[in-house]
């Protein structure tokens, strides 16, 4: 198996998102020198998933008030996505469906195959976080192989609104 390692301090990939609202985005670009807080979740058969969405619901006003659009994809259809995410977990924030394998190769993120057949319909990546700067460019790069190991995102966005208040350098470029 041969996985791609994202480098922090790149430019955010071109990968294929398509919201909900079938308003097609590039996660690299945002509004008014705003960052993208890029989450990349299992979908709607994970419990984790839909504690972690449900997290963000009641922080999206604090990611706001620090600058940072909040855009959340699974390899859901959309039906599923949009039963999941808006009607199950109230979300309000930016969701996007169909994140399909050649853009999780991408990405980097870990595929996972289902487990049986009642578990979900299609391969899916595991959860990631991707926080793209203004400049488009990754400042954060959050990957996990299982559902169990994610960010705290209270302390994440503590860390976000020091790097912004602080001017503090995108970590981890050292070449090896």
């Amino acid at each position: 198996m041969k996985t791609t390692k994202m480098k922090a301090g790149i430019q955010f990939p071109l990968v294929k998102t398509m919201l909900l609202t079938d308003q097609a985005i590039d996660p690299s670009k945002t509004k008014n020198d705003h960052w993208r807080m890029f989450v990349v979740y299992r979908g709607a058969h994970c419990p984790m998933c839909t504690k972690m969405l449900k997290e963000l619901k009641e922080m999206h006003s604090d990611f706001e008030k620090a600058g940072v659009e909040i855009l959340a994809v699974s390899a859901d259809s959309k039906e599923k996505a949009k039963r999941h995410a808006v009607e199950e977990c109230g979300v309000e924030f930016d969701v996007a469906y169909d994140l399909s394998v050649e853009d999780m190769k991408t990405l980097g993120t870990y595929i996972s195959d289902p487990m049986d057949a009642t578990e979900t319909d299609r391969v899916f990546s595991e959860p990631a976080v991707f926080l793209i700067n203004e400049s488009g460019k990754m400042q954060i790069v959050d990957i996990s192989n299982n559902p169990f190991s994610r960010p705290d995102f209270k302390t994440l966005l503590k860390g976000i609104n020091y790097i912004r208040e602080n001017n503090y350098p995108i970590r981890g470029r050292h070449e090896y």
